[in-house]
């Protein structure tokens, strides 16, 4: 039995998969398997596997696309190690992501059950300067980001205060992820905080506070796809957020506030500007990031 079983699902990404597998398999923990979730791809991705000759690695494959969070639970079903770690398709990994988790986890008691890491955001499609420059500067907007600890962090990361990368990130006791039955397969999306929001429930998160993990950043969903799973999400929650609200915490308007920068950068302003009506109102350090919402926004319709 291993010590971690790594999860990748992937669909269609047979150019990119490279650099994500060969981050796993160079890690300085070794005592690992892997496991490359094929969601049916129409590409090269069976061959770009089978390219590589070690027997940590495994194939699998679904012969109908059946969604991201499908591919992560065919993987931990088929997993063996002690802990579970997630990592998308295009994504990939400092060589000691694993060991500095697992050394964080080693040194703790038995209540803390998950790590996270830092991340570096690699954009591949060349961007405005201003825009670049504005993400960098202001890309760690809120005191709760690296944030430690269990149920207590339910509020901060459904008013979006807190964002993990769980999707490639995130380290898990195998039993956890057993206990919570996985991931919400209704989900196409905010599926990675959906399975955290369960995790804080059975125990507490660590944070390792280094820049472990590059992820690929080639595109974003429509607003109205966000919108759409927004509310899938919110509904699915209600009563916790309902609770929240009761405390005091905006959780919808922290909600609206970001599908109000999310149509504001499709140059849909009107759209925009009803959602930032109903938002928490933003600190002064998130004013750059709805500038930089616009200023996209205003490019878009530049391009129309």
């Amino acid at each position: 039995m291993p010590t971690v079983s790594v999860i990748v699902p992937t669909y269609n990404r047979a150019d990119a998969l490279p650099r994500t597998i060969e981050s796993v398999l160079s890690q300085t923990h070794e005592d690992l398997e892997l496991f490359v979730v094929d969601d049916a791809s129409t590409d090269d991705t069976r061959a770009v596997v089978a390219a590589y000759e070690d027997d940590r690695l495994t194939y699998l494959r679904h012969e109908q696309n059946r969604g991201g969070s499908a591919a992560r639970n065919t993987g931990i079903d088929a997993s063996t190690g002690e802990y579970v770690a997630f990592l998308d398709s295009d994504d990939e990994w400092r060589a000691g992501k694993l060991e500095r988790q697992l050394a964080e986890l080693e040194g703790r008691d038995d209540d803390w059950v998950a790590a996270y890491c830092g991340v570096t955001m690699v954009r591949e499609n060349r961007e405005n300067r201003v825009l670049g420059a504005l993400r960098r500067r202001f890309g760690r907007l809120h005191d709760t980001e690296g944030a430690e600890g269990g149920a207590e962090l339910v509020g901060a990361v459904l008013a979006d205060d807190l964002h993990t990368s769980a999707g490639s990130t995130l380290l898990v006791e195998r039993a956890v992820a057993e206990q919570i039955d996985g991931f919400d397969e209704s989900f196409d999306r905010f599926q990675d905080p959906e399975f955290l929001l369960r995790v804080l429930r059975e125990g507490k998160l660590a944070f390792v506070d280094a820049p472990l993990v590059r992820r690929y950043a080639s595109g974003s969903p429509s607003a109205d796809a966000l919108r759409e799973a927004d509310e899938h999400y919110l509904e699915t929650f209600a009563e916790t957020v309902d609770q929240l609200e009761a405390a005091g915490r905006d959780i919808r308007g922290a909600h609206a506030y970001f599908l109000a920068k999310a149509y504001l950068a499709e140059g849909r302003f009107g759209t925009g500007l009803r959602y930032l009506v109903r938002a928490r109102r933003p600190s002064p350090r998130q004013y750059p990031g709805l500038a930089a919402s616009v200023l996209s926004g205003v490019a878009a319709a530049t391009r129309e």
